[in-house]
């Protein structure tokens, strides 16, 4: 296996077409500010790495309902407990997070969100990641609310701007139906039975190599020894 890497642009380098690859499981939410923060770091990997490296998403749907949500380890129960979260994300990773969202327009599920990200990928892992990232941003950066179906239709008529590929009358027809529900509960499932318990968390595996798992956010350099340790 070889690792000679190479700068790229786009996110195409995170799905090579080949069968020689190292299989990158990125657990994550949409509402989990350090799962932003880390989309961004994978990101590097693969622009470091494109010809061995493989993306996969899992989302496991962090917020279902505030009702029966508690974050033990951050104390958080409630919105309003979100945002000195991304406030310390902030400060830590530099990222100009959007923490007024959580008094100003609080999300009320992440599960609308990992629907339509879901729904994307039905059309290709590279348009889900796409959108993944356009509805991450909508809601870091810009303080968009990404529970409301409509705000998850502009950013599916964005993303059908940046990329003809995108087939915006499908994601309509498909958002919310039985296939995008159903890849969304496979997601979960997958979560579980991994005993994912903290979001995000990394998995770098490869056929004959012990596996890695890394859990909440790392900068790049740790990605990347982690990935080169299998790669060797």
């Amino acid at each position: 296996m070889t690792t000679q890497g190479r700068n790229q642009n786009s996110s195409e380098f995170l799905f090579p077409q080949t069968e020689d690859r190292i299989e990158l499981t990125f657990y994550a939410d949409p509402l989990c500010c350090w799962s932003w923060a880390l989309l961004l770091e994978i990101e590097k990997l693969g622009q470091a790495f494109p010809e061995i490296l493989n993306i996969s998403i899992c989302l496991g749907g962090m917020i279902q309902r505030w009702e029966n949500f508690n974050d033990p380890l951050n104390a958080i129960n409630k919105p309003s407990q979100m945002g000195p979260v991304w406030m310390d994300a902030k400060i830590k990773t530099g990222i100009p997070f959007n923490e007024s969202i959580w008094v100003e327009d609080p999300p009320t599920s992440s599960f609308p969100a990992c629907i339509a990200i879901k729904t994307a990928e039905l059309q290709s892992k590279e348009l889900g990641w796409q959108y993944l990232k356009l509805v991450m941003k909508g809601v870091m950066m810009e303080g968009r609310n990404i529970a409301k179906q409509d705000i998850l239709l502009e950013l599916a008529e964005t993303l059908s701007l940046q990329n003809l590929d995108f087939n915006l009358q499908l994601f309509i027809d498909e958002y919310n139906q039985e296939s995008s529900r159903e890849a969304f509960r496979k997601n979960i499932q997958q979560a579980k039975i991994n005993n994912i318990g903290r979001y995000p968390t990394v998995t770098l595996t490869y056929p004959g190599k012990r596996g890695i798992i890394i859990t909440g956010y790392r900068p790049f350099e740790i990605l990347r020894d982690a990935f080169l340790s299998i790669a060797s």
